[in-house]
């Protein structure tokens, strides 16, 4: 479906003559295609702007190899904004193993390349180049998570807050509607851009500390934190902790004979501002001129979803949520959500079915306790890991009555929840209505949730409860499954070579597996992005949390072998998982006994049972003489491997996926793909079943 290209913002000078201008305000630059919908920050900034009688046009994608491109549209009046796209470009390009993307969703017909690494800062360069003195203003996730000094995964080293090397004038931080909007004000009273220095959620550059409007606090300066990685874990716990619109204060840190000053962060926007962002007259398409080119595949996720709230105080370490959106909740009216829903029945392309009502964290809808209001978020803990906090406010009734009136809607036949479902938090609400509710209408054949590992410790580095907060969920909710009679997946999220997740750890992850009958299609590795406490634990090897050390399986290797524990049944995973639990003295999972993870290298005995014996009393040691051929050794395939017989198993997607326990039922008991089966021995005189 193509859709008038007069709908959205000005792409070309051709736009700008068809709607009378001679001139326009803003010039936004971006590394994503022009997708015209909530989801994606300049859409909400461009529509913002042009709803407080600013003229703005869209510059997605240029060359930025050609200066030319930059000029395409003429000067803009008062100044450039500049976004790497929706997520950090170095993201957008590489793997967590460092290796080049081959896809990119947020470009037309999935096309890689058409962005340079580190975006904003080629953008700005550029910008500045062709434009000379024009006011730059650089914001996205990209610009918010590299404001302070930070280390660079894929330069494997520290770089300067990202304002210093784009040579721009300000860095907006966060979500920035409000400081956009009172920068574009202060700019077209003719305030010069250098004068515009104490907009909170903003950061720039100043001779001296003294500019400072607010309260203030120095951290360890950018030759410091390069040289010292105690100077780094000092620092990055204080640009944590200080990120918080209530108590937080502005952060100085020194660069050269330069002082990089971080204003404090914005208020979150009320319910009142959230509508009216969310409602502002997006076409929630992809701009016309990518239909040729196969569209932009980024939007097919978000199409039919709706935003209701922003802000996670889940706060887990490896995430950037936290160090950009924040951890205070902010979120719409429950008109604003319905008048939304309505519109999308109206949709030409709308089938009945809204994909995901959610955000962030799709169930959080009020602060974490009403004590955050006045005194901002607790330094001393988190909200709901290890434990959830007494003073936490789990109640979902609100979130559940929203759900309630979107059902009710005509033209509506299913709402679903697919962003992520803190279960930890659920399982915190003593109702238990929302969780009833939930499995009887929200789930699109399989929930996803984010265990993330099962050792504990190795759950305290990254900020999640301990796993039997998930045993207990898992068990209610097949229990809820079996009362209404639902089949429904559950889809576990886990990391593996998390910082803090030891070799054993990593064993024990795929022994926990094992026993829960979960293979998980694909692994993924923890990523090292700017600005998350995990990150920092990764470069410097300290936890900023406690300054105490921390293991990291940093080297390739090391990181191989705990991905192909979590991935054992995948013959090519077989080497490197003997190696792990060689290692690792685990030499017990070695066998043909259900508990036992592979099976010994032909010529060698193994665990057989759940004891783990073997002929010589050692697992997985050669057996003697004749060893094997009694006892009830499992008889041998072709090529003398082992026969497994593999049930079918509830095994599909991105992740594993587990299917409630049917033999409770009474019915035929799950069998699980790929569990290594003992066979009856083959007797002397009796023939093979074929």
């Amino acid at each position: 479906m193509s859709f008038d290209r007069d709908l959205f913002l000005p792409v070309s000078l051709e736009d700008m003559e068809r709607r009378g201008w001679d001139y326009y305000d803003f010039l936004f630059i971006t590394g994503d295609a022009y997708v015209d919908h909530p989801s994606f920050g300049p859409a909400i900034l461009g529509r913002l702007l042009e709803s407080r009688g600013y003229r703005v046009a869209i510059l997605s994608q240029p060359n930025w190899k050609d200066p030319s491109s930059f000029t395409a549209l003429g000067r803009p009046r008062l100044g450039v904004l500049i976004s790497g796209g929706n997520i950090d470009s170095m993201v957008a390009h590489y793997t967590a193993a460092r290796k080049r993307r081959h896809d990119d969703a947020y470009s037309p017909g999935r096309k890689a390349g058409l962005r340079p690494d580190h975006a904003t800062i080629v953008y700005s360069n550029r910008v500045r180049e062709v434009y000379g003195d024009i006011p730059i203003v650089v914001g996205g996730l990209e610009a918010s998570l590299r404001r302070f000094a930070h280390y660079d995964y894929w330069e494997d080293k520290v770089r300067r807050a990202l304002i210093f090397d784009a040579q721009a004038d300000i860095l907006s931080y966060g979500m920035g509607e409000l400081s956009i909007t009172e920068i574009a004000d202060r700019l077209a009273s003719g305030t010069p851009v250098s004068e515009i220095t104490d907009v909170r959620g903003t950061a720039v550059i100043g001779k001296y500390p003294g500019i400072c409007s607010y309260a203030k606090v120095e951290v360890p300066s950018y030759e410091e934190v390069c040289s010292d990685k105690v100077a780094y874990a000092k620092a990055n716990m204080t640009e944590y902790l200080e990120h918080d619109p209530v108590i937080g204060k502005a952060i100085i840190q020194k660069h050269g004979k330069e002082f990089l000053i971080v204003n404090p962060p914005a208020r979150p926007l009320t319910t009142e501002e959230m509508d009216q962002v969310a409602e502002l007259p997006y076409v929630r398409e992809p701009h016309p001129m990518y239909d040729d080119m196969g569209g932009v595949p980024a939007i097919e996720e978000v199409r039919f979803s709706i935003t209701h709230n922003r802000g996670c105080f889940g706060a887990c370490n490896f995430c950037s949520l936290a160090f950009h959106q924040g951890r205070t909740i902010s979120c719409r009216s429950h008109e604003s959500v319905i008048r939304e829903a309505t519109a999308l029945t109206k949709h030409p392309g709308f089938k009945g079915y809204i994909h995901d009502v959610g955000g962030p964290s799709a169930t959080f809808r009020r602060p974490s306790c009403q004590k955050q209001l006045k005194h901002g978020m607790c330094k001393n803990r988190a909200c709901l890991a290890p434990e959830a906090c007494p003073n936490l406010d789990a109640d979902h009734t609100d979130y559940m009555m929203l759900l309630r009136k979107l059902r009710a809607i005509p033209g509506i036949k299913k709402v679903f929840i697919r962003s992520g479902i803190r279960f930890d938090y659920l399982m915190k609400d003593p109702s238990g209505e929302f969780f009833t509710d939930l499995v009887q209408h929200h789930i699109s054949g399989q929930l996803k949730v984010a265990p993330e590992h099962c050792v504990n410790h190795t759950l305290d580095f990254m900020g999640k409860p301990h796993i039997e907060v998930y045993e207990k969920f898992r068990e209610k909710y097949y229990k809820l499954n079996r009362r209404y009679g639902k089949d429904q997946y559950l889809v576990p999220y886990l990391i593996s070579s998390h910082p803090g997740c030891t070799l054993e750890d990593a064993v024990h992850l795929a022994e926990w597996l094992n026993k829960e009958g979960h293979m998980p299609e694909q692994v993924q590795d923890f990523y090292p992005t700017p600005g998350t406490l995990a990150t920092c634990m990764w470069y410097t090897g300290i936890d900023p949390r406690t300054m105490k050390p921390v293991f990291v399986p940093k080297t390739p290797h090391d990181k191989a072998l705990q991905r192909a524990l979590m991935q054992w049944r995948k013959p090519q995973n077989r080497a490197l998982v003997l190696e792990a639990l060689h290692k690792t003295g685990r030499e017990d999972l070695i066998g043909y006994g259900k508990h036992c993870l592979v099976r010994p290298n032909k010529g060698q005995s193994g665990s057989w049972g759940d004891k783990g014996a073997s002929q010589n009393g050692k697992s997985g040691s050669r057996p003697q003489s004749g060893a094997g051929t009694k006892g009830g050794r499992p008889a041998q395939g072709r090529g003398g491997k082992p026969q497994s017989k593999g049930g079918k198993g509830g095994f599909d997607g991105r992740h594993s996926v587990e299917r409630s326990d049917r033999s409770k039922q009474g019915g035929k008991p799950v069998s699980h793909k790929g569990w290594a089966k003992a066979k009856p021995s083959v007797q002397k005189g009796t023939k093979k079943k074929k």
